[in-house]
C-alpha cells in the first residue's frame, strides 16, 4: 500500500525485481576425429601449399582454355619450320619437335594425367576397401581366401604387369581407361591390407559388441559402425597413392603402352622429347617439372592428412 502522509509526498511501494529468464546454454558437441583433423590441417602450411597447387592443376584439367588460347589438337597450330625453337612471344615454353606450342600441350596434358590418377585411386579404394571390410569382419575362410588372392597380386611387379596388360589390349580402343584398368588391377591390394587391419582392430571395440547385443545385422555393423572408424587410414593411403598412379601413368606412356596419340599426356611428351634432349632440352624439362610438382603435391597432401588423422603424430 502507498504511504500517505499529510503534506508529504506519496511514496510508492518498492517493486521486487523479476529475474530475467536465463538462456539455456547449448551443450557443446564432442569434437569428432574429422573436425579435429580439419582444424589441425588448416594450420599446416604444407597442406595449404599442396591444396593450392592441386586446385591450380584441377583448373588446368577442367578449363585449359583459361591458361592457353592455343588448341594443341589442331594441326594447323603446329609449324614444322619452327620445331624446337626456344621461348618467344606467344610461346613461353617454346615449341616441341613437331613445332607445336609446348606451353599449350603441357597445360592440356594435365587432364589425362589427373583423370587417370583420380579414377585409378577411386576404383582401387572401392575394390580393396570393400574386400578388406568383408575379409576383416567375417574372418575365417573368407579372410584366408581373400588374403591369398591379395598375395598373388602383390607378387606381380606393378610396372611389368601393367606393361603386359597394356600391350595385350592396346588395340582394344579403350583409350585412357585401359591404363586405369591396368593400374587398378595391380593397385587395390595395398588398400585391402590397410582396410582389413583397421577392421580387425575396430571390430573388437565396445561399440561393435553393443551393436551386436542390440540385434544389428552384419551389413549394418560393417557399414554403419566399422567403415567410418576404419576409413581414416584408407583415405591417407589413397591420397599418397594418387601421386604414385600419376607417375605410373607417365611411365607407361613413356614406354608406349599408356596414353596414345593424338591424346596428350606428360609421359607421352617426355617420350617424344627424349630423342632430341641434347639438342632441345626444354620439351622434356617442362612436362617433367609439371609431373614432378603434381606427384609431390599429392604426396605432401597425403602426409599432411596422415599427420592430422593420427593422434600419435600430433
Amino acid at each position: 500500500m502507498s504511504d500517505i502522509r499529510p503534506g508529504g509526498p506519496v511514496i510508492a511501494p518498492e517493486e521486487t525485481p523479476v529475474p530475467k529468464p536465463q538462456k539455456k546454454e547449448k551443450a557443446a558437441k564432442p569434437a569428432s576425429l574429422w573436425s579435429d583433423a580439419w582444424h589441425d590441417l588448416r594450420r599446416r602450411p604444407i597442406f595449404i601449399i599442396s591444396l593450392c597447387i592441386i586446385a591450380v592443376l584441377a583448373l588446368m584439367a577442367l578449363w585449359p582454355s583459361l591458361f592457353s588460347s592455343v588448341d594443341p589438337f589442331n594441326a594447323r597450330t603446329c609449324e614444322l619450320a619452327t620445331a624446337r625453337q626456344g621461348p618467344s612471344t606467344g610461346h613461353p615454353f617454346g615449341r616441341d619437335n613437331l613445332g607445336c606450342d609446348l606451353y599449350a600441350r603441357t597445360i592440356y596434358g594435365a587432364a589425362n594425367s589427373l583423370v587417370i590418377g583420380i579414377s585409378t585411386t577411386v576404383f582401387a579404394a572401392l575394390i580393396g576397401g570393400l574386400m578388406g571390410l568383408i575379409a576383416g569382419f567375417f574372418g575365417g575362410g573368407v579372410d584366408s581366401v581373400a588374403s591369398r588372392i591379395t598375395e598373388i597380386f602383390f607378387a606381380i611387379p606393378s610396372i611389368l604387369g601393367a606393361l603386359l596388360i597394356g600391350s595385350t589390349f592396346r588395340d582394344s580402343g579403350w583409350g585412357i581407361w585401359l591404363v586405369v584398368a591396368a593400374l587398378t588391377i595391380l593397385g587395390w591390394p595395398m588398400t585391402f591390407r590397410i582396410m582389413r587391419a583397421a577392421v580387425i582392430t575396430a571390430k573388437s571395440q565396445d561399440f561393435v559388441v553393443a551393436a551386436r547385443a542390440l540385434g544389428a545385422g552384419p551389413v549394418r555393423i560393417m557399414f554403419r559402425h566399422l567403415l567410418p572408424n576404419a576409413l581414416a587410414p584408407v583415405i591417407v593411403v589413397a591420397t599418397i597413392n594418387l601421386g604414385g598412379f600419376i607417375a605410373a601413368e607417365a611411365a607407361l606412356s613413356y614406354l608406349g603402352v599408356g596414353v596414345q596419340p593424338p591424346e596428350i599426356s606428360w609421359g607421352l611428351m617426355i617420350a617424344d622429347a627424349q630423342r632430341r634432349f641434347l639438342e632441345a632440352p626444354l620439351p622434356l624439362i617442362f612436362p617433367a617439372v609439371f609431373l614432378s610438382i603434381t606427384v609431390l603435391a599429392f604426396i605432401m597432401l597425403g602426409d599432411a592428412v596422415r599427420d592430422a588423422l593420427d593422434p600419435k603424430l600430433r
